[in-house]
């Protein structure tokens, strides 16, 4: 294993991949970031929200050794932050500049099966009436055209961040973080699209409610199995005790119903909401699971399954010694020869400004 610095600069925030995505064609990588200014806070994450966030990419052409760091070059409503609401303060937010429908309905099917594709899933904040839109790119994130409409699937807010399966050209499951009941976050929808994006269907839930104050079950990460069988893992929370976790869930009949595999992933100390999971299928058929464990000492850790999800390895750490809780937000690319380059946010100074890095990593 090797650590691999993508974007780091003194006073800087850079954080959260796993709401944006990474993608990747051959050697060429692509990972969506944002930054803002960082902070000392006594509590939450150390950026400051009175300052305007920024959507960026990093890009390597060398399988992950070295990177390239580029602005996002996509329509942002009123200039505003992607995916970020919830760390601005007002004045400073993407829903104060849009609305449900400012995004638009394709007037024609997009095209999921492009050979230089890559689709991002984005979002105004996380509480009631939080709204979500998409944006395609099909010349390897270089520019992005959209943003695109996603309904809300008769939710109280829909607060996506990227995990999709593609089907077909224009047949696709998204896989999205809907609120409760309660308006609150939230829970996992399975939705599908035949048409390009023109339209969507509300397949399934994806296991059950969370129930209480506090409590969710969000952030998926879908996964199909070559012979058929989808699988996705949800991070969770349980309110009452603040105890976090991260289950998985199979599908046998392309999503319409979910049955409860196990529980890969348990965190032990409580109060910091756990850590969203990354899902991937090594060449050999074994699956990867890896998360930032938020527990100290602050890793970034990864689990292994031998036989499709049932069961799973001991914690294998594959980047040590981050100084506090505010890290991980783990997005991965798997390269054809195994070589996993695995990237999120991290910090080595417990003041000091979050960066964006890699472990490059062959299972």
């Amino acid at each position: 294993m090797r650590q691999v610095t993508i974007f780091r600069e003194p006073g800087r925030f850079g954080g959260w991949p796993a709401n944006y995505g990474m993608w990747h064609w051959g050697d060429e990588i692509v990972l969506g970031f944002t930054v803002g200014m960082h902070k000392t806070v006594a509590r939450g994450h150390a950026i400051d929200k009175s300052r305007p966030v920024t959507n960026m990419q990093a890009r390597s052409l060398d399988r992950g050794a070295t990177w390239a760091i580029e602005a996002f070059q996509g329509t942002r409503p009123g200039g505003r932050g992607l995916s970020a609401d919830e760390h601005m303060e007002p004045g400073l937010r993407l829903a104060e500049v849009m609305h449900e429908k400012t995004a638009a309905i394709p007037n024609a099917p997009l095209n999921f099966d492009q050979p230089d594709f890559a689709l991002m899933l984005a979002r105004t904040g996380l509480a009631r009436g939080v709204f979500s839109f998409f944006y395609l790119s099909y010349d390897r994130c270089r520019t992005w055209k959209g943003p695109y409409r996603l309904p809300l699937f008769g939710s109280a807010g829909i607060a996506a961040r990227t995990d999709y399966i593609i089907q077909s050209e224009h047949s696709a499951l998204f896989f999205l973080s809907a609120n409760k009941t309660d308006g609150a976050e939230g829970k996992v929808i399975c939705v599908r699209t035949d048409d390009g994006g023109q339209s969507f269907q509300l397949l399934s839930e994806v296991g059950s409610e969370p129930s209480g104050a506090g409590a969710f079950a969000i952030m998926p990460a879908g996964l199909r199995l070559p012979d058929g069988p989808l699988l996705c893992a949800r991070r969770c929370r349980d309110g009452a005790s603040g105890r976090s976790w991260i289950d998985l869930y199979a599908s046998d009949d392309r999503g319409a119903s979910w049955r409860y595999l196990n529980r890969p992933v348990e965190f032990h100390q409580p109060g910091h909401s756990g850590n969203p999971p990354c899902l991937k299928r090594l060449s050999d058929g074994r699956l990867l699971l890896i998360y930032g464990n938020r527990d100290a000492p602050y890793n970034i850790c990864a689990r292994i399954s031998p036989d499709e999800g049932a069961s799973w390895s001991g914690e294998i750490v594959i980047r040590a010694g981050g100084a506090n809780w505010d890290m991980g937000y783990v997005r991965a690319a798997l390269l054809n020869d195994d070589l996993v380059v695995a990237a999120y946010y991290i910090n080595d100074r417990r003041d000091g400004e979050r960066f964006i890095e890699a472990t490059l990593w062959q299972p």
